[in-house]
This record gives structure tokens, C-alpha cells and sequence, in this order.
């Protein structure tokens, strides 16, 4: 790890690891978490943090970055910026009244989608989403996220076919942060 991707795990540990009982959305109880909105909405912080993950966007053949609510629009927002792509925000739902769309910000069908997500567990909300984008005609194989918990769900979205790369593990946050 270069001595700025250790200075960044650092400040995001820093910045937003809790210690005590938290239940994740698996349902799974955790005794650490991170607080993905406490460095959300930290604007130096968020834009280092995009900067960070735009090596991570493939540098040809992706129409939009596509951020999961609630986590990955603050994300997926400063990510568009840095690269200048544009940004689709997904709703874990479809909304049931004017528009009607799951994905707010352009079309879905026909468009080669790279997932944009805060913290990935087991992957369940990803899952959900990806699902739901092909269903609507989303072309989705790829993906980032600033936090992988390292509990399977990279591997579970592998296993549909969706490449998800982390910027930092769990284990790498843990031990910038015991530095």
C-alpha cells in the first residue's frame, strides 16, 4: 500500500470506526462497524476518497456509474465528478408514483452500468440491485465500493458475474488504523 492509500485508511478509520453492537443489514451482529456517513459527509474526505477509487472505473465502455441508495449516492455523486461519467442513483425500490423509475438520473436498458456502493457485507443490497437493473435492461458486470467487510459478498457477486474491486478491506482499515 502506498503511503497515501495508508494515509487515507488511515483517516477513514480515524474518522468512522464504532466499537459495540451494531446488527448489519445481513442481520449478522457486529462489535465494530463503520460509520460510512460519518466520512460521507466529510467533504475532504469524500473527495480523496473519489479520487482514490477512480483508477478503479474502467477506462473505456462504461455509460454511467450507478450509486446504491442510501450509502452510495454521496459516493457515486463524488466519483462522477472525478471522472466525469454520469451518475445514475438507485432506488432499493422503484418509486410507485410520478416517474415510476428505479434509477434516478437516465435510462437503464441498454446501458453498460458500473455499480457504485459505501460498504459491502455479504452483498445482499448489491444483489438486489443488480437484479433489478438487468431486469430493466442494465448491463452490469462491474462495480467498487470503499469498504469491503471481507464476508463473502464479493464472492457472492462474482458469482453472478459482477466484479466488484474494493478500495480497502477491513483488515487493511484495521491495521492503518493501528499505525
Amino acid at each position: 500500500m502506498s503511503t497515501t492509500d495508508a494515509d487515507l485508511a488511515r483517516d477513514i478509520f480515524n474518522r468512522s470506526h464504532l466499537t459495540g453492537e451494531f446488527t448489519l443489514r445481513s442481520g449478522v451482529v457486529a462489535h465494530e462497524y463503520f460509520d460510512k456517513y460519518l466520512f460521507e459527509s466529510d467533504p475532504v474526505l469524500l473527495r480523496r476518497i473519489a479520487e482514490a477509487l477512480a483508477p478503479l472505473v474502467p477506462a473505456h465502455g462504461v455509460d454511467a456509474l450507478a450509486g446504491l441508495e442510501m450509502g452510495g449516492i454521496p459516493v457515486v455523486t463524488a466519483l462522477s465528478q472525478v471522472t466525469g461519467l454520469p451518475a445514475l442513483f438507485v432506488r432499493k425500490a422503484a418509486k410507485t408514483y410520478g416517474t415510476c423509475r428505479l434509477a434516478e438520473g437516465g435510462e437503464v436498458e441498454g446501458r453498460k452500468l458500473f455499480i457504485v456502493e459505501d460498504v459491502i457485507t455479504s452483498g445482499g443490497a448489491v444483489l438486489d440491485a443488480v437484479a433489478e437493473l438487468r431486469n430493466r435492461g442494465g448491463i452490469v458486470d462491474g462495480g467498487l465500493c470503499v469498504i469491503d467487510r471481507e464476508s463473502g459478498g464479493l464472492k457472492n457477486l462474482a458469482d453472478i458475474g459482477v466484479e466488484v474491486r474494493p478500495l480497502f478491506t477491513m483488515t487493511e482499515l484495521k491495521a492503518a488504523g493501528a499505525n
